[in-house]
Parts: C-alpha cells; structure tokens; sequence
C-alpha cells in the first residue's frame, strides 16, 4: 500500500551507479569492467606474433638436416676461424684456452717471453735426436747420443729453476692469488720449451724487458 506524497524507494547502488554515469558517462564503466587482465609483456606478444615453436626433430635424421640448415656456410666458418686465430694470438681473454686465461699467466708468459732460454731449443734437439737413431754411423750415433743427453739434462735444470723463479716472481706480484708451485712451474716449462715464433699467445713484450 503506497501512502500519497512518499517517492519510490531506491536502493544505494542505483543512487551510486546513476551518479557515476552521470558523472563519467555511459562508457567510462564499460570501460573499466572490461579491464579485468594485464597487459600482456612484449615478449610474450612477441612469441605470439611468431607463432609456436616448431616441434622437435623426431628422428636422427631429421635432427642431422636441422644441424645442416642452421650451420653457417663454409666461407663464414673459415672467416670466424680466422678471427678467432687472430684474437688468440694477440692474447684475448675471450678467445684463449682455460689454461691460458686470467692476468697471472699473461704474467708469467711476460716473464718467459722477456729473455732467451735453451729450452726453447727442445725441438731442435728432437730433431736431432730422430738423427742420431737413423744415421748408420756408430761414431757419430755415440757422440750425438751423449751431446742430447747432456742438452736434455741442462734444460731440465733450467726449466726448474725458470719455474721456480717464475712463480715466486708471480706471487710477489699477484698476492691475493692463489697461485700453486707445481702448475705455474709446469706451465712457465711448456711456455718456455717452444720456440718464440710459434708460442700461442704472441709475445707481447720484447726480449730484455723487465716485465
């Protein structure tokens, strides 16, 4: 039963909904409620645009023909072998052996490379040595024979000395290092047992420096 002169009863979220259209306009709510995800990352819209991921090769074959595809041709594989010769002959970090890597063997390469050693005469001596076993002449068997022992026994005793002294050097220099006799002996012995044109590295310090 309605008494005369009372309005119709609304209810709270009529009042809120009819003030909000009139203040926003018809849309703005629309707009709002349709917004009830995230924005999607670039990267996933990327992948999207792409498409799905191929499906892995099924048989070794196939494996053998996508390896093929995506190798890059010969001449780009020799033009990157090239460059990666050159960058491991001018000493770059990124191109060197493990064994190669790091200031404290750029050190003790500087300290082999500043001075001339017998050692680097070891293959040489192996050459010479192949000699003495071919050549059928015992006399001079004999006297080469005793002339590579006497070579190979004073570059043992130099290489020794050179890698102690090396890595001694080493130490003083690098101290917060942990830098191991053995190894830093062993490798200052292969470095300095190669003849100076052929060590990988290059040289970068000239004979009589005082790195």
């Amino acid at each position: 039963m309605r008494f005369l002169g009372r309005s119709t009863p609304t209810t709270v979220g009529a009042e809120t909904s009819a003030s909000d259209e009139a203040a926003n306009g018809p849309g703005d709510g629309v707009r709002a409620a349709g917004k009830g995800r995230p924005t999607p990352k670039r990267r996933e819209a990327e992948a999207k645009r792409r498409g799905p991921a191929p499906p892995p090769p099924r048989t070794q074959r196939e494996a053998s023909r996508l390896a093929r595809a995506s190798r890059p041709d010969k001449s780009e594989q020799r033009r990157l072998a090239a460059v990666r010769r050159e960058r491991m002959a001018a000493g770059d970090d990124k191109y060197l052996l493990p064994r190669d890597r790091g200031p404290v063997k750029a050190y003790v390469r500087d300290v082999v490379d500043s001075r001339p050693h017998l050692m680097g005469l070891f293959m040489p001596l192996a050459v010479i040595v192949v000699i003495s076993v071919v050549l059928p002449v015992p006399s001079i068997q004999q006297y080469l024979s005793l002339f590579s022992l006497l070579a190979l026994i004073v570059m043992i005793a130099e290489g020794v000395l050179l890698g102690v002294t090396t890595t001694r050097k080493a130490q003083a220099k690098f101290p917060n290092e942990r830098i191991g006799m053995p190894a830093t002996s062993w490798y200052t012995f292969t470095r300095a047992s190669q003849l100076r044109k052929l060590r990988v590295p290059k040289p970068r310090v000239a004979r009589g420096a005082n790195p």
